[in-house]
């Protein structure tokens, strides 16, 4: 079964009306101590008990969430990313909280959707896949962000369009990955494309 996102909320979309809704920092807390124990996750839980709801708002401070989606082919030998217009390096998908995310897994497949214009995109499942604490470098408007990650499964043969975020979207096989990536992320992505595979209704 894949993840299913709740109704979004009706109402003013600003961040005052959300500034006392502490659900999505409620949900985010309780799915990282499903983790295992590790520098990184505690790392995350310390700053998420000190910020509160402010580290899910991206006016919230110069450090905060942000959700982010890997997304596989069927056989988890190709991977789709986006050349960031910014960063100008070939990343997932992924983006800020916005009001109307009832959680950050709700985030993360929200930016997917918008960035690789595939509507019907739907996670794998809301559990966190990978924490990724990066600082940014010149052309953001925020210093630091704490990314969640998770991932999700479609067909290749789908039509993908670009975003205004970024300048190329585009598969990828597993084993001729581009060479512009952030530091690490090759890592990252065997990780999460290894515990993606483990999942009961992963197709592979």
């Amino acid at each position: 079964m894949r993840f299913t996102p709740a109704p979004a909320r009706m109402g003013s979309s600003s961040w005052n009306i959300r500034q006392n809704d502490s659900m999505p920092l409620e949900d985010l807390l309780t799915r990282l101590q499903t983790l295992p124990d590790s520098k990184r996750k505690e790392a995350y839980l310390r700053f998420l008990n000190a910020a509160g709801t402010a580290a899910l708002r991206k006016d919230g401070g110069p450090e905060h969430v942000t959700g982010s989606c890997f997304v596989f082919s069927p056989g988890f030998d190709h991977v789709l990313l986006c050349f960031h217009r910014k960063g100008q390096f070939w990343v997932q998908f992924g983006g800020h909280v916005e009001p109307e995310d009832a959680s950050v897994a709700e985030t993360a497949q929200r930016e997917a959707r918008e960035e690789s214009g595939l509507g019907d995109l739907a996670l794998l499942s809301p559990a966190i896949m990978d924490l990724d604490r990066h600082d940014l470098q010149g052309g953001f408007s925020c210093s630091t962000h704490w990314d969640v990650g998770f991932a999700a499964v479609i067909s290749r043969d789908v039509v993908t369009t670009v975003s205004d975020e970024s300048e190329a979207v585009r598969w990828f096989p597993i084993s001729e990955l581009p060479a512009r990536l952030p530091e690490g992320f090759l890592e990252r992505l065997e990780y999460v494309r290894r515990t993606a595979m483990s999942l009961p209704d992963a197709v592979c």
